[in-house]
C-alpha cells in the first residue's frame, strides 16, 4: 500500500505542485500585491526542500519544455524591441553594451577574492551580465506597465541577454581550447553556435510574417502561428545543438521589423503561456540544491550587491546623456535586478551540450540564484510602480 501511494505521489507531483503554485500566487497577489512569479518560485523551492517524490529534474523532456517556455518570453521581449530607437538614441545601445562589459569585469574581479578557478570566474561573470526576461516581462505585463522606464528596461534586458550569451559562448570556446587544444572545436563551440542561432532565428523572423501576409489571419491565429514557430525553433535548436534562447530573441526582433503586430491582449501567449510560466519558475526553483544554497550564501549576497551597484551606477551616470532623469536611471537599474531564470537555463543548456564546469558553477551560484529568484521580481515591480508607469492598482 505504501509503495502504491509513493508511486501515485510521484506520478502527480508536477501537476500538483503547479496547481498549488497557481493558487498560492493568486492569493498572495490579492493579499499583498507581490508578483505571481515570486510565489511560483517559492512553491517550487518548498517542493525541493521537502524532497517531494517525482519533483525531479531527471525526468526526460523537462529541460526542453522549460526552454520552450523561456523562448516564448524571449520572443515577446524581442518583439517589443524597436531597432529604430537605437538609431535615434544610440546612447541606449552604448549604455547596454558598456554596462554589460563593466558588470562582467567587476564580477570577475570580485570572484577572485574567493580563489575560484579562472574558468569558473569567467562563467559566473558572463551569467551575471544577464537580466531575466521571464521575470522582467512577466512583471511588466502583470502591471500593464508602459512608459520611458519600462521600454528602457526591456531594451536593456534584451542587450544584457544577448551579451551574456556571447560572453558565455566565448568562455565555452576558451574552455574547449584549454582542455583539448583544438582551436577548430573551440571555434565550433562558440562562433558557430552564436552565428547559426542568430541566422536561424532571423530566417524564421522573415519567413513567418511573409506567410501571415499571404492571407488574412485573425489576432488569435497570429498568436498561435508565432507560438508554433517558437516551438519549431526550439526543437530545431535542440537538434542542431544551437542556442534556442538566442534564436528566439532574434526571431522576435526580426519579426517586429517585418510589421506583423501582436496586440496587448496577446501578450504572454494567453492561457498556454500562463501555464508554461508556472512550470518554468517551479522548474527553475527545483534545480537549486538547498545544501549548495547555504554554503554559497555569502558569495551570493556579495555578487548581488556588486551586480546591482554596477547596473544602477551605469544607468545613473548615463541618465542625462541618454535622455532621462537620474531618478529614472536609478529605477531602470533596479528594475534589471532579476537574472535567475535566464542564467540557470543558459547554464543547464550548456551542461546538456557537454560543458562540464556548468554543474559546478550552479552549485557555487545557488545562493545568489535563490535570492534573485525570490526578490528580483519584487524589486522590478516596485521600481516600475515608483516610475508611475503601471496601470494596475492594488485591489
Amino acid at each position: 500500500m505504501a509503495t502504491e501511494f509513493a508511486f501515485l505521489l510521484q506520478s502527480i507531483a508536477w501537476p500538483l505542485v503547479m496547481l498549488l503554485a497557481w493558487f498560492v500566487a493568486e492569493w498572495v497577489y490579492e493579499a499583498w500585491h507581490l508578483p505571481r512569479v515570486t510565489s511560483y518560485v517559492a512553491v517550487g523551492l518548498l517542493g525541493g526542500l521537502i524532497n517531494l517524490p517525482g519533483l525531479t529534474t531527471d525526468i526526460a523532456g523537462l529541460p526542453f519544455l522549460a526552454n520552450v517556455a523561456l523562448s516564448l518570453v524571449l520572443f515577446e521581449l524581442g518583439y517589443r524591441i524597436n531597432l529604430r530607437w537605437f538609431r535615434h538614441n544610440p546612447w541606449v545601445l552604448l549604455l547596454g553594451v558598456l554596462e554589460s562589459l563593466i558588470t562582467f569585469g567587476v564580477i570577475y574581479w570580485v570572484c577572485g577574492w574567493f580563489e575560484l578557478p579562472v574558468d569558473m570566474r569567467l562563467i559566473i561573470a558572463a551569467l551575471s551580465v544577464s537580466a531575466s526576461p521571464a521575470g522582467v516581462v512577466r512583471v511588466a505585463n502583470e502591471l500593464r506597465s508602459a512608459g520611458q522606464v519600462t521600454e528602457r528596461v526591456l531594451h536593456l534586458c534584451a542587450i544584457n541577454c544577448m551579451v551574456s550569451v556571447l560572453l558565455l559562448k566565448m568562455v565555452v570556446g576558451y574552455w574547449y581550447l584549454s582542455t583539448s587544444g583544438d582551436i577548430v572545436v573551440a571555434a565550433f563551440g562558440s562562433i558557430h553556435v552564436v552565428g547559426t542561432s542568430v541566422a536561424v532565428g532571423g530566417l524564421l523572423g522573415v519567413a513567418v510574417p511573409w506567410l501571415l501576409r499571404q492571407r488574412s489571419t485573425h489576432e488569435r491565429g497570429v498568436t498561435v502561428v508565432f507560438a508554433l514557430s517558437v516551438l519549431l525553433l526550439t526543437t530545431a535548436a535542440y537538434g542542431l545543438k544551437l542556442s534556442p534562447l538566442l534564436a528566439a530573441l532574434t526571431f522576435g526582433v526580426v519579426a517586429r521589423e517585418r510589421r506583423v503586430h501582436l496586440t496587448n491582449a496577446q501578450r504572454d501567449f494567453g492561457t498556454a503561456g500562463d501555464l508554461l510560466s508556472v512550470f518554468l519558475f517551479v522548474y527553475i526553483a527545483s534545480l537549486l540544491d538547498w545544501a549548495d544554497v547555504g554554503t554559497g550564501l555569502l558569495l551570493g549576497l556579495l555578487l548581488i550587491g556588486v551586480r546591482t551597484a554596477s547596473k544602477v551606477g551605469c544607468n545613473l551616470v548615463a541618465a542625462r546623456l541618454s535622455g532621462i532623469t537620474e531618478r529614472k536611471g536609478l529605477l531602470t537599474g533596479l528594475a534589471l535586478t532579476p537574472m535567475s531564470a535566464f542564467a540557470i537555463l543558459l547554464l543547464d543548456q550548456s551542461r546538456l551540450y557537454g560543458f562540464a564546469p556548468a554543474v559546478q558553477v550552479l552549485s557555487v551560484m545557488a545562493g545568489m540564484m535563490l535570492l534573485q529568484e525570490l526578490l528580483g521580481p519584487v524589486v522590478t515591480q516596485r521600481a516600475l510602480m515608483a516610475a508611475q508607469e503601471t496601470h494596475v492598482t492594488k485591489g
